[in-house]
C-alpha cells in the first residue's frame, strides 16, 4: 500500500485506529500494574473482595477506596505504657479461658475493639472494622473474620470448646500484630503479605496454659 494513494479520510481513519490499539494495550498493562499491586498489599482480602463483588474491577475500586479512607485515620502506634497496659489485659483473658472459654473469647473480642480505638482506628460495625484495619493488617484481618464469625455462633449456643480455642489462637494473633513494637506504617503498607506471620505459627498446642509476655518499653 502506497500511503501517497490514500485520502486524507484514510489516514485519519489508520491513525486512529494506531492511536485506540496503543491505547488499549497501554491501559491492560496498567491495569494488570493495578491488579498486582492491590493482590500483593491485600493478599486474601483481595481474593475476598473479588468474590463477594463478582467483579474485580468493582472490586479493585472498593480495595482503594478502603486504603484512601484509612489514609485519612489519624493511625499511630502505641506507647510503652499502652502496650504494657494491653499485655496485662490480654494475660488476663487469657488465663480466664480455662474456666470460662465463652466469657474469655467475649471479652477478647472487647479488648480487640479497645485496642483498635487506642491505635485510632474508628469504632463502627464490625465489617467496616475488618475492612479499615485489613489495608495496613491484610494477614490478621482472616483471624479477626473467623473469631468474630466464632463468637456470633457462642452467642447463639452453637459453638464448641474447641471452637472457643480456635477463636483466641484468632484474636491472639490480631493482638499481637496490634500490639507489636512501633514501625514505620509506610514499610507495613508496602511490604509483601506473604512475609508477615500466619495464625499458623501459634504453638497451639501449649494454648492457653503460657500466657503471651510481650516485651514491656
Amino acid at each position: 500500500m502506497n500511503l501517497q494513494d490514500l485520502t486524507p479520510t484514510q489516514i485519519a481513519i489508520i491513525v486512529a485506529v494506531i492511536v485506540v490499539v496503543i491505547g488499549a494495550i497501554a491501559f491492560a498493562i496498567l491495569q494488570k500494574r493495578r491488579t498486582e499491586k492491590l493482590r500483593q498489599h491485600f493478599g486474601p482480602e483481595y481474593d475476598r473482595a473479588v468474590a463477594e463483588g463478582g467483579n474485580k474491577r468493582i472490586a479493585e475500586s472498593r480495595l482503594e477506596e478502603r486504603a484512601e479512607r484509612v489514609k485519612k485515620f489519624h493511625i499511630r502506634p502505641l506507647t510503652a505504657e499502652d502496650r504494657a497496659r494491653f499485655a496485662e489485659q490480654w494475660d488476663r483473658v487469657q488465663a480466664h479461658f480455662v474456666d470460662a472459654p465463652a466469657g474469655a473469647v467475649a471479652e477478647a473480642d472487647q479488648l480487640i475493639g479497645d485496642l483498635m480505638a487506642t491505635c485510632g482506628y474508628p469504632m463502627s460495625d464490625f465489617e467496616q472494622r475488618a475492612a479499615d484495619i485489613s489495608v495496613d493488617h491484610p494477614v490478621v484481618t482472616q483471624n479477626y473474620r473467623s473469631a468474630h464469625e466464632i463468637a456470633l455462633r457462642q452467642a447463639s449456643g452453637q459453638a464448641t470448646t474447641e471452637d472457643l480455642r480456635r477463636a483466641m489462637i484468632h484474636y491472639r494473633a490480631l493482638f499481637d500484630e496490634l500490639a507489636s513494637q512501633p514501625r514505620d506504617t509506610t514499610v507495613v503498607r508496602e511490604t509483601s503479605v506473604v512475609e508477615r506471620k500466619p495464625v499458623s505459627t501459634v504453638d497451639r498446642a501449649q494454648y492457653p496454659t503460657e500466657p503471651v509476655r510481650m516485651r514491656r518499653g
